[in-house]
């Protein structure tokens, strides 16, 4: 079943005294539930303005963008954030945790904003899913008292809280040594997998890469599938 869908979308930004800058060019894209997707690409290929397209954060300049089977121009501004907040996790390569507050209290920061249930249960919830990235002995610490994996960790486990349909992994390793991270991205895809969501990993690593089902390399804002063998070429 499809859950994200691009039909041929492009992303232009209009310069002052200057051509429009093209930075995705006809994008053609289709995510199915329980899916793991990579695209690897160098700077400046597009792969941060196509992360905004996919989170729902930015529309396309042309193209189609279908999400769960409703086009992105049908969604009002509060619907796009509510499908946002609700469906879609986001891990960044930075972590982005509050320094000052435990892997608990980051941990459930995204259901402060839930409703119902999940608000009420959030310490339950987000106890639950630091125990399952294997965190259980750690939620009292604060960030600087956690390694880069562990840190990771929590990143991993505060996208997941709301039980997210999409994850989007922007560069998830790219602070981690070689070996944290492969065992941080053998863990996401295995929580991932079991929760029956689909996962996006944008990255230049091709070892990252090559850990997904299918791949795609985005070069000049152009999106282009490749075989397993073809992840590490060029990238």
């Amino acid at each position: 079943m499809s859950l994200l869908r691009l039909e041929g979308v492009t992303r232009t930004v209009e310069l002052p005294d200057a051509p429009p800058l093209e930075i995705l060019r006809g994008v053609d894209l289709e995510v199915e539930v329980g899916d793991h997707v990579s695209i690897v690409g160098r700077s400046g290929s597009g792969k941060s303005t196509l992360l905004n397209l996919l989170g729902l954060l930015d529309e396309p300049t042309s193209g189609r963008l279908v999400f769960d089977e409703v086009p992105l121009e049908r969604m009002s501004a509060r619907q796009r954030d509510l499908r946002r907040g609700r469906d879609v996790g986001f891990i960044f390569q930075q972590f982005n945790l509050l320094p000052g507050r435990t892997a608990l209290e980051n941990a459930l920061t995204p259901l402060l904003y839930a409703p119902g249930r999940q608000f009420w249960r959030r310490q339950a919830i987000a106890t639950r899913m630091l125990e399952r990235v294997g965190l259980g002995e750690r939620m009292h610490s604060t960030p600087a008292r956690l390694s880069g994996g562990e840190q990771q960790r929590v990143a991993i486990a505060r996208a997941l809280v709301r039980g997210p349909r999409l994850i989007l992994a922007d560069e998830p390793t790219g602070a981690l040594d070689v070996e944290t991270g492969e065992t941080v991205m053998r863990l996401l895809d295995e929580v991932v997998e079991a929760s029956g969501a689909a996962l996006i990993t944008i990255t230049h690593d091709p070892n990252v890469a090559a850990l997904a089902r299918r791949h795609y390399r985005l070069d000049a804002g152009r999106l282009t599938a490749l075989t397993t063998a073809g992840v590490g070429v060029g990238a």
